[in-house]
């Protein structure tokens, strides 16, 4: 395993202050951490980048990949309204380079509250303390890339697509490769699945469809392995079946679509493209776009405005992103070497079995990538 080099204590410190300054409590995460889990709020994709253990005849984990799902499940168990963490130590993610490391150290903060207003100014909060930890590692190349996954589901309501196909678009929002996926479908007509295992499965309730598939691999001899039980595998057949059947995008949808997804400017210069883009049913997108102002009011006073950038493909490798995203990056580094990520994620507390009003935003800064002396 690559190891990232030491950052000096020094440096390590400078990053770390604002994030303590904002009066969070020290929190910290297990080391191994449920696999399924973090599969299903990553997509199988996310596989090939952790490093999986299994104990004999035991449930699957992972070395800690990220800490905001872990703090967050900590969290909810407390039954706390309100929280605010922050948090230092190493996360593990496995990489097809030659030059990344796989171990690297992180620091961040998670914000929880318990509904209600506020939102624009948590995260305006969140991303300038994000902002002013990367700062601290000494580098003067930075910028902040902002994004917003809600967007895209006031935008895609603007088009007046069909329920099933509007529904799709939004869950593929935070995940790129679904997403363009769902566009090379412009044109074609409804799939016919009915004579596949998939669309046996649909129609069913996933109590039955789990029914289904554990009396199938029982005929057929099969053994299932990779820690899936039949319903969470009957439930994916099920989706896939769905994308299968649902109405696809017309040619000029799907260039409405693209055309937003390739918005990259200045955030006012974005946001008038944005209308420009919309459908006539654009009342929700107008409504979110409203709340940005306030955003940007707040940001200015830590980032400096000509260095603010919004593109609403702006996205992470875990897609429990539901709002805010953000990266601050670094001009020597690249885009594919953030300094620090982060953003609003208040749907992930509810599918982790929280309150449903209840909201969440945080950041994470590599301070290895922060620090002058790096050089990725």
């Amino acid at each position: 395993m690559r190891v990232e080099p030491a950052v000096p204590s020094a440096v390590l410190a400078a990053v770390r202050a604002p994030l303590e300054a904002s009066g969070a409590e020290r929190a910290d995460a297990p080391l191994l951490q449920p696999l399924n889990l973090l599969l299903d709020l990553a997509g199988e994709a996310m596989r090939a980048r952790l490093f999986v253990v299994q104990a004999e005849g035991g449930a699957e984990s992972c070395l800690r990949p990220d800490f905001t799902v872990a703090i967050a499940r900590q969290h909810i168990e407390s039954n706390r309204a309100a929280g605010l963490y922050w948090y230092q130590g190493a996360a593990f993610r496995a990489s097809s380079g030659a030059d990344r490391p796989e171990e690297f150290v992180q620091i961040g903060l998670e914000m929880f509250s318990p509904g209600g207003g506020g939102v624009e100014a948590a995260d305006a909060e969140i991303a300038g303390l994000a902002w002013r930890a990367a700062a601290a590692g000494g580098r003067d190349d930075l910028s902040l890339w902002l994004g917003d996954v809600a967007l895209f589901g006031a935008f895609v309501e603007s088009l007046d697509l069909p329920e099933s196909l509007s529904g799709r678009l939004k869950r593929v929002a935070g995940r790129p490769r679904l997403l363009w996926a769902e566009l090379s479908r412009t044109g074609e007509t409804t799939g016919d699945s009915a004579g596949t295992l998939s669309g046996l499965l649909a129609g069913l309730s996933e109590t039955q469809a789990g029914a289904l598939l554990e009396e199938v691999w029982a005929l057929a001899g099969v053994e299932p392995v990779g820690g899936r039980g039949p319903a969470e595998i009957a439930a994916r057949l099920v989706r896939k079946a769905e994308a299968a059947q649902a109405p696809a995008l017309t040619q000029l949808q799907a260039d409405a679509v693209r055309a937003f997804m390739a918005i990259d400017d200045e955030p006012a210069y974005a946001f008038a493209r944005m209308r420009e883009l919309a459908g006539a049913n654009d009342g929700a997108l107008k409504a979110a776009l409203s709340g940005w102002e306030q955003r940007l009011i707040d940001l200015a006073l830590v980032a400096p405005a000509d260095r603010t950038r919004f593109t609403p493909a702006l996205g992470h490798a875990f897609d429990y992103y539901d709002g805010l995203t953000f990266e601050v990056r670094s001009a020597a580094l690249g885009a594919d070497l953030p300094v620090a990520v982060g953003g609003r994620y208040d749907g992930l507390l509810a599918r982790l079995g929280g309150a449903g009003q209840a909201r969440a935003v945080g950041c994470m800064v590599r301070p290895w990538r922060a620090w002058t002396g790096a050089e990725g």
